[in-house]
């Protein structure tokens, strides 16, 4: 691995002084998934030779207000884990990382509300609600590993987006870090929000790009008492008619995803292109409408079961590990979306891959273990010509360096651009990652 020789200038033992030694830490004492992350996320072979992990939300935006003053570029992330998500990083001065801002702030139990520090994982925030019987209603890629700041800065919501809409729903109130070292806030327990922009929006799916998200607080939700997932199979027509019945009936599912054939056959269900729906509720209620939703797949000809409990549980995690995994290879995955509406024609289209969409608003996965640019073009216009796009989240720096990775071009980019100005006009934060190469 090749390193940046940039922390060992003499504004490293400033940072020594404000975080203290064992805040920071070697790149090369890194995993190997993480140091390949970082790898991709960034233009140049030559990577930080340190990464920087504050322990307090103060240290941290001393750390940025010092490198402001130098003129440091600053890649936020947190374990790393979506690190390689989006456009390669122009330059890669220092990795400041969230993942010792870790702590519960408060946990209004009665007010259904948490506010948590940015580097804490999903999985860990999971657990501790659910000593309170309650839950995040988000469903991101690698659980385990994928931090509270990082969901919020790629807004990675998935299945449950169906019921429970996306991240910027859940979010009641922010607190980041400017490009000055300031420490701001938004929305609630905040006398004043920043006049003229909703920051909780603004930040969320910026990818780090316009300030170091540091706490956030959320809405949360009683844990359900049932759960059970129906998963209905057979052909195209079918399977299109069912989805539309089932949009239009008075059912509320909290995911429903459509499946293609690989990824069904890889979690061991068939061998036919299928649809996944998720009920949960008091045990009446799910047990109602699941019933109703295999009769109505049965009516049409398709086949049906029905998954509790554990088996429930089990098969949803066997779906986001097949989909998600970076153990055994280098993956290339896609955001993609398309009118939902179109959203069994593209899996049609796209029968021979791996993808899973969200059937009721169009969004969803695409993973590929090997693709060239010109295949992903002509996927992206697919999806552009069913009212939708593609955009590369995970794939080689190779790759990302012989296509767009957003593949945005409408007319909403010179607002982006003043906005970035705004926020950032040093362009310290993760220069070039978003959207233009903002």
């Amino acid at each position: 691995m090749n390193i940046n020789p940039l922390l060992t200038s003499p504004i490293r033992p400033d940072w020594e002084s404000l975080v203290g030694v064992d805040a920071i830490l070697s790149t090369n004492a890194l995993s190997p998934s993480c140091q390949e992350s970082i790898r991709n996320s960034i233009a140049s072979p030559n990577i930080p030779e340190y990464i920087v992990s504050p322990h307090t939300q103060e240290d941290l935006a001393a750390v940025v207000a010092i490198a402001s003053q130098h003129k440091r570029t600053i890649i936020p992330c947190g374990n790393t884990s979506k690190l390689d998500w989006g456009n390669l990083v122009k330059h890669s001065e220092l990795l400041l990382s969230t993942q010792n801002l870790n702590r519960v702030i408060e946990h209004a139990i009665a007010d259904l509300t948490v506010t948590v520090e940015a580097g804490m994982t999903f999985a860990n925030l999971q657990e501790i609600l659910a000593q309170k019987g309650q839950f995040l209603a988000l469903d991101p890629a690698y659980p385990e590993t994928a931090t509270i700041g990082g969901i919020v800065a790629t807004a990675d919501t998935g299945s449950r987006r169906q019921r429970d809409r996306g991240v910027r729903d859940m979010l009641l109130g922010i607190t980041f870090v400017r490009h000055d070292g300031k420490i701001a806030k938004a929305g609630g327990k905040v006398v004043k929000n920043v006049a003229g922009y909703d920051l909780m929006k603004l930040l969320t799916g910026s990818y780090g790009t316009l300030g170091i998200i540091t706490q956030v607080t959320f809405r949360v939700y009683p844990l359900p008492d049932a759960s059970q997932t129906v998963l209905l199979t057979g052909k195209t027509d079918a399977l299109n008619q069912v989805t539309k019945s089932l949009l239009s009936s008075t059912l509320t599912p909290i995911s429903l995803d459509l499946v293609s054939s690989p990824l069904i056959e890889k979690i061991g269900l068939g061998k036919e292109m299928g649809l996944l729906v998720r009920f949960q509720s008091i045990p009446e209620s799910v047990k109602e409408q699941a019933q109703r939703l295999l009769e109505m797949g049965h009516n049409l000809g398709l086949s049906g079961n029905t998954y509790t409990d554990t088996d429930d549980t089990n098969l949803w995690q066997q779906l986001k590990q097949q989909m998600w995994s970076i153990e055994s290879s280098s993956p290339i995955l896609c955001k993609i979306g398309m009118l939902p509406s179109e959203a069994v024609n593209t899996l049609n289209k796209l029968q021979q891959e791996t993808v899973l969409i969200h059937g009721g608003v169009g969004l969803g996965v695409l993973r590929l273990e090997t693709s060239t640019p010109e295949k992903l073009l002509e996927i992206r216009r697919w999806c552009e010509t069913k009212g939708g796009f593609l955009t590369i989240l995970k794939a080689p720096r190779e790759l990302k360096e012989k296509i767009e990775v957003w593949g945005y071009n409408g007319n909403s980019l010179d607002l982006m651009r003043r906005l970035k100005e705004q926020f950032d006009p040093q362009n310290i934060f993760s220069p070039c990652r978003f959207v233009g190469k903002i």
